[in-house]
């Protein structure tokens, strides 16, 4: 069998065919599409990566518009679905309502907490993986002033800003960080024209290395930074080839690993409800070095962020998470 996305309507009017797969994995996009480059994309690479290892399909869909994240659960439920990862904190009412209605259909909530006993909620400690990023942006800065673009105005982009502000400072105390939010809708996540705007207004400041905390805004981010002989910082996903030698590097959220083990736990009958946090201690937040970034970061700079990460691991530096 062959992964396919389905459109609304052919989710709408899909019935499972005779003697279909037993095992049925299904995967719920949120917006921004799921060749973002960033989030989503990310779960779309874990998704692939168990459908390859185990030759299983697994159906999935792209939301659009608001409504259609909770009629796109219920039905991959209502549908034989084993198991329906939601991505998004947006998901988190929809599935809440849908998990009642199968409480023998296991869900997965990314990027939110939901306490029900057939959920099983992952979130990040973006705070910890933005600290490295700012610290390596504050260290690459030649005006001692950076920039921060992030999408959705909400306490979870604010969480990467905070990890951020933190580890700018951590490098450089007298360092300046300029911030913009993309909007207040879900629009905020793909919008590359706004992301591209706001980043050169922040050039125009005096920043010389911009992250973006943004979805697929933040491609607009990247592509302004390149343009303007500036340094892009990358999320989610390792960013960095977009732009080879302009991304100083990419804070990395292992969205795909949380998919991935999702599927897997699942699948072999040990997937557990609750909730599970994933910060740089268990490999849920990384920063991403390869032959892309490489030249970009010194010695000096390796060896900040190495003995930061370390510190972090060991409980030794702390990273204030955001509180509204």
């Amino acid at each position: 069998m062959t992964r396919f996305t389905l459109t609304l309507a052919a989710l709408l009017a899909w019935i499972p065919a005779a003697g279909a797969q037993e095992f049925a994995p299904a995967v719920v996009y949120d917006m921004g599409g799921k060749f973002d480059k960033s989030f989503n994309e990310a779960a779309y690479v874990g998704a692939e990566k168990f459908r390859k290892d185990t030759g299983v399909a697994y159906r999935d869909f792209e939301v659009t518009n608001e409504a259609q994240r909770e009629q796109a659960l219920r039905t991959m439920a209502r549908r034989g679905a084993t198991v329906v990862v939601g991505l998004g904190f947006a998901q988190a009412a929809p599935m809440e309502k849908v998990a009642r209605e199968f409480p023998n259909t296991r869900f997965c909530l990314i990027d939110e907490k939901l306490d029900a006993p057939n959920v099983q909620s992952v979130t990040f400690k973006e705070e910890e993986g933005s600290f490295l990023v700012g610290l390596l942006a504050a260290m690459a800065s030649k005006t001692g002033k950076v920039g921060f673009v992030g999408g959705m105005d909400v306490p979870l982009i604010r969480n990467f800003l905070t990890g951020y502000e933190q580890g700018v400072k951590h490098a450089n105390a007298g360092a300046e960080v300029f911030v913009n939010m993309t909007g207040t809708t879900p629009a905020a996540w793909n919008d590359p024209t706004r992301g591209a705007e706001l980043a050169k207004s922040q050039f125009g400041r005096g920043a010389d290395v911009v992250y973006a905390a943004a979805g697929a805004t933040g491609l607009g981010v990247l592509q302004a930074a390149a343009d303007a002989g500036k340094l892009g910082v990358g999320v989610d996903s390792n960013q960095n080839h977009l732009h080879p030698g302009k991304v100083l590097t990419s804070m990395v959220k292992r969205v795909d690993g949380a998919v991935y083990a999702c599927f897997k736990d699942a699948r072999e009958g040990t997937w557990k409800a609750g909730h599970r946090v994933l910060g740089l201690k268990e490999d849920g937040v990384a920063w991403a070095l390869d032959d892309n970034n490489r030249a970009l970061i010194t010695p000096e700079m390796q060896k900040a962020v190495d003995e930061a990460r370390a510190r972090i691991v060991a409980g030794s530096l702390a990273v204030k998470p955001y509180r509204p």
